[in-house]
């Protein structure tokens, strides 16, 4: 195995009705042995009470850079259609000098309506909200290298996603790791097309990192010989019970050479 495994948790920063909580929980994934701590870019819960408790992801996310020093950090996704992509990108770049150099920036299309009306955005429809994440991910790879100060690191691009004509193309375009929700037969199928995409465009596609949803212990051993190599947990408020994202890491740690830290 080149790449090794990694254990991700996703904080969904619903249901806790103060802010304490989440960064008690930040606290206790880092010291659980982590390899990555998402959060969530929407406006509201989305599961249990809709008008629930809720709390913004990217001051959230500066608020992971400063608290943390080991982890790696993120949004599992940003909205692709919230910001301007340009804004966006130096926001990034300011968390991943905040973290020291600790920030995957994760994007994807929207798919919330309630986020989208609520606040005013256009949702649009799935066709021009995929265009909206090319031209976004175009604008954010020209404006990052024109920052001063420019990123401690080339950003890691993580996009979340399972469309085959355009969003696996944007990930063999511009992705450093690739997320999906897919069971094993249809991630095999996926796989293939992003690596048809990868040829098309010239990248290398053993260089994307696969990341799916942890699975569960039973099947965890099998995506990793489809080649997923990254799996996160997700944990909601208030409680932000990670009693799973410890068998996770104690498995993690079996299947491993040795530990690890950061993109492979």
């Amino acid at each position: 195995m080149s790449r090794p495994v990694r254990i991700g948790v996703q904080l969904q920063p619903q249901h806790a009705p103060e802010y304490r909580l989440i960064r008690d929980a930040v606290l206790r994934c880092e010291d659980a042995g982590v390899d990555i701590v998402f959060n969530w870019d929407h406006f509201y819960p989305l599961t249990g009470d809709p008008d629930g408790a809720h709390f913004e992801c990217w001051t959230m996310l500066g608020a992971f850079a400063e608290q943390t020093e080991r982890v790696e950090i993120g949004a599992l996704v940003t909205g692709g259609g919230y910001r301007n992509p340009d804004l966006l990108a130096d926001m990034a770049r300011t968390v991943d000098h905040i973290s020291g150099g600790r920030l995957i920036l994760g994007l994807g299309a929207g798919w919330f309506e309630k986020d989208y009306d609520e606040y005013g955005y256009d949702f649009g429809t799935p066709g021009s909200r995929l265009e909206l994440l090319k031209e976004t991910l175009a604008r954010i790879s020209a404006r990052l290298p024109k920052l001063n100060p420019r990123p401690t690191r080339d950003l890691p691009i993580l996009i979340g996603g399972g469309g085959e004509k355009k969003t696996l193309r944007l990930v063999a375009q511009y992705a450093d790791m690739w997320h999906t929700f897919a069971d094993l037969d249809v991630l095999a199928h996926k796989n293939k097309v992003l690596a048809e995409h990868c040829a098309a465009v010239g990248t290398d596609q053993t260089r994307i990192e696969r990341s799916v949803q942890w699975p569960g212990l039973e099947k965890a051993s099998a995506f990793v010989e489809a080649g997923v190599t990254t799996f996160t947990i997700g944990a909601s408020g208030p409680d932000y019970d990670l009693s799973e994202v410890a068998k996770a890491v104690r498995w993690r740690d079996e299947v491993n050479p040795e530990p690890v830290s950061g993109l492979a």
